[in-house]
């Protein structure tokens, strides 16, 4: 039987959560609202729930410069794509050769994967070692290639490895006959879905909204058929200025160019995937970040 206490408690956090999730909410509300708003009365009013005047211009901007945006829209989810596939059997093949035990070395490659986290090298270096080491400037891999690998996702796939899968488990496929490759296909990744699905999302995450990997890399003249909607909507941010200009040619009919509601515009756009895809990975998430990060 429930008590008074625990329905009060329930009820109390209920309330809470509903509160915290409103206000998670609200500011996609708001950029869904402003992507429609009157860019003159934007400008003068600010944005609202509320708009004065509504408007399709930002809309109707999109569909005229689709060869741009929409080229974007697809290297967005081809980097993301390729990225998340890359980084998961990077990450995983890493995280299983550290979590095992009795290997020569691997306190030593252990404590330099978490220097990685600690120390950087500078701006300066990490420039100079993906242009002039592996020449990925102005190519489709300078999008991919610099986040290919973080140490805290190592770690904890490392743990969940180490705190869910039975070493003897491992152990007795060794005498089996199976092989190292073979434990990490067939045993390890189909008992890791929780973990892998997590480091996906935030892989694909961090993908899809980096912008600065275009920014630091593709700067040539055939850099710019490789921007991501990111480095697309940072263009935008930076040069509204001579976006103005072209509306001349969009022929608007317009005062002002809807140069902060395209804006708004090209954000919902960009976030509709992610808000698409979350549900599906939500049920994995908490688990794969739980017993991820437990360390036995």
């Amino acid at each position: 039987m429930k008590t008074k206490e625990f329905i009060i408690t329930q009820t109390l956090a209920h309330f809470v959560c509903g509160l915290l999730s409103l206000l998670a909410v609200l500011p996609f509300i708001l950029l869904f609202i402003a992507s429609f708003t009157e860019e003159a009365w934007a400008v003068t009013n600010g944005y609202s729930y509320f708009p004065g005047e509504w408007s399709l211009e930002a809309y109707k901007y999109i569909i005229v410069k689709w060869g741009m945006i929409g080229r974007s829209y697809l290297m967005s989810l081809a980097v993301t794509a390729v990225g998340v596939a890359l980084s998961l059997v990077m990450t995983t093949l890493f995280a299983y050769a550290t979590s095992q035990t009795g290997i020569p070395g691997m306190r030593i490659i252990s404590f330099i994967l978490l220097f990685t986290m600690l120390f950087s090298g500078g701006l300066v270096s990490y420039y100079y070692s993906f242009v002039k080491f592996y020449h990925l400037k102005d190519t489709f891999w300078a999008q991919v290639v610099p986040g290919l690998m973080g140490a805290f996702n190592v770690i904890l796939v490392r743990n969940y490895f180490k705190s869910s899968i039975p070493y003897s488990l491992i152990e007795a496929a060794r005498l089996d006959g199976a092989s190292e490759f073979g434990i990490y296909f067939r045993i390890v990744m189909p008992l890791s879905q929780p973990i892998i699905a997590t480091i996906g999302m935030l892989v694909g995450l961090g993908y899809w909204n980096n912008w600065t990997n275009g920014f630091y890399f593709l700067t040539g003249r055939n850099g710019s058929k490789y921007y991501t909607l990111q480095n697309v909507l940072n263009n935008l941010n930076t040069n509204i200025e001579l976006l103005k200009k072209s509306t001349s040619e969009i022929n608007m009919g317009k005062v002002f160019f809807p140069g902060n509601t395209v804006r708004m515009a090209i954000a919902v756009i960009g976030v509709v995937p992610v808000m698409a895809l979350y549900p599906f990975f939500q049920k994995y998430f908490v688990k794969g970040i739980t017993l991820g990060g437990v360390k036995e």
